[in-house]
């Protein structure tokens, strides 16, 4: 289960040689260079006091000109080049970039609480819904050190769930996310898995180095999702899932940091094993997944598309609104563990339909929802 390194940027190395000598070797379509920009702006992050205030010139220029130490800017920060996208971009210096970048965290993240979130180290397997939470937490300054898993190319009908266009169609997934993440934060380190989590390869992919704080599981395959709960359990590592119900989402805590004997999936799947899967005839497994997915959350259209699987519809129903919704719910539980704020292990619901439909919680729609489901469960005799 090596990694693949092709997605890694190029730094300029300035002691080996000169930004022109460098140019020169490598296939530059766009130069982007903002540097003088980015220092007046955090400038201005520093100096508050200026924000009402325009006559900060000369405060700004003493500041550029001791930023800059006697040299060209075009010398100070770092260079990076990124092969896929053959930009040349310059970049302020890690720590600055990083405070650049996050300063609108700011209250509602704290300092302190911004390096333990940056330092927490993450691990994505799926990266069709996976691809919101782990763009949702590099943009909020989360996950310094991440782990990304997808053997999946990008298809024409993943464009209605995640953040590409069709320019990405047959790309694979795991590429596309790290070239994003990567030229969001260049000082990141992304350990790429464009081929996927393979049973032999969970180990390492949780242990690392670095060992996983969290590992966030969005495959579609069960015996995948089974074989990395186990070893969530043997490395006590904590597993969160997130499932798309309709415009709402379905969102799983497994705290195997806290006891790593707890029935998996919250108790979803009984007392299922690895072993006992592996026996399951093909004809129950929907059932199986239907348990798991939990049917008293799951919204009575998509129960009813369910059944359609094969008939009418090619695959089950996602949307995109759900998509982004998990990313965000990810995001969150994330950096309350990294914060080592309380999450409790259970099965959770982020449901828009209770907050914004006015008729939601009557009797009558509850009644009719309720009836929807019976009928489920006995159609796949549950």
């Amino acid at each position: 289960m090596g990694e693949k390194t092709a997605m890694k940027p190029i730094a300029f190395e300035p002691h080996k040689e000169k930004l022109e000598e460098f140019m020169k070797r490598i296939d530059v379509r766009e130069v982007l260079d903002y540097y003088e920009a980015m220092l007046k702006e955090l400038f201005l992050i520093r100096n508050p006091q200026y924000r009402f205030n325009p006559n900060y010139e000369t405060e700004l220029a003493a500041f550029i000109k001791e930023h800059a130490g006697g040299k060209p800017l075009g010398e100070a920060g770092n260079w990076f080049y990124f092969p896929w996208s053959k930009l040349l971009v310059h970049y302020l210096p890690d720590a600055m970039h990083q405070e650049l970048r996050t300063a609108r965290n700011k209250n509602l993240i704290t300092a302190d609480e911004q390096a333990k979130f940056y330092n927490f180290s993450v691990g994505v397997a799926g990266l069709s819904v996976g691809s919101h939470a782990a763009l949702t937490l590099a943009m909020m300054g989360g996950g310094r050190v991440v782990k990304l898993a997808d053997p999946d190319e990008i298809s024409g009908s993943n464009l209605n769930r995640i953040r590409f266009g069709f320019t990405r169609v047959g790309e694979n997934k795991c590429d596309v996310v790290t070239q994003e993440i990567t030229q969001m934060n260049p000082y990141s380190e992304i350990h790429s898995y464009p081929q996927g989590v393979t049973p032999d390869g969970l180990p390492e992919f949780f242990a690392g180095p670095p060992k996983l704080g969290v590992m966030i599981e969005l495959v579609d395959n069960l015996e995948m999702k089974i074989r990395i709960r186990e070893e969530a359990k043997k490395q006590r590592i904590p597993v969160i899932m997130a499932t798309d119900n309709g415009d709402n989402v379905i969102v799983d805590v497994e705290r195997y940091d806290l006891d790593p004997q707890p029935k998996i999936f919250n108790g979803a799947a009984g007392d299922l094993t690895l072993e006992e899967f592996q026996k399951f005839p093909p004809q129950d497994l929907p059932r199986l997944a239907s348990k798991i997915a939990g049917p008293g959350m799951v919204v009575p259209r998509m129960l009813g598309s369910v059944l359609e699987v094969g008939k009418t519809l090619y695959s089950w129903p996602q949307l995109g609104d759900a998509a982004t919704l998990s990313g965000v719910a990810i995001a969150y539980l994330v950096r309350r563990l990294a914060l080592g704020q309380k999450v409790a292990s259970g099965r959770l619901e982020v449901n828009l339909d209770s907050i914004f439909d006015p008729d939601y919680s009557s009797p009558e729609a509850a009644g009719e929802r309720d009836k929807q489901r019976k009928d489920f469960l006995a159609k796949i005799g549950l």
